[in-house]
């Protein structure tokens, strides 16, 4: 886990389930190669995990219940 803010040039994406009422949601991050980072769309500044590509493909899949 690291600082979201430690991540230069990753440009923030908010799940498409969001509402703008501050619920629960998370932001998946693009701009750094062969990493997929997700935070808390809630604290911007706080912690990121960091996942490996087919590993974030994987649970997407999975969450949507395409899972194999």
């Amino acid at each position: 886990m690291m600082s979201a803010s430690s991540l230069p040039g990753v440009v923030w994406h908010k799940s498409s389930y969001s509402t703008d009422n501050g619920g629960n949601c998370v932001e998946v991050g693009t701009g750094l190669p062969g990493v997929v980072p997700v935070r808390d769309s809630k604290d911007p500044h706080g912690p990121a995990l960091t996942f490996a590509p087919a590993a974030w493909s994987g649970f997407v899949a999975f969450a949507a219940g395409r899972a194999g």
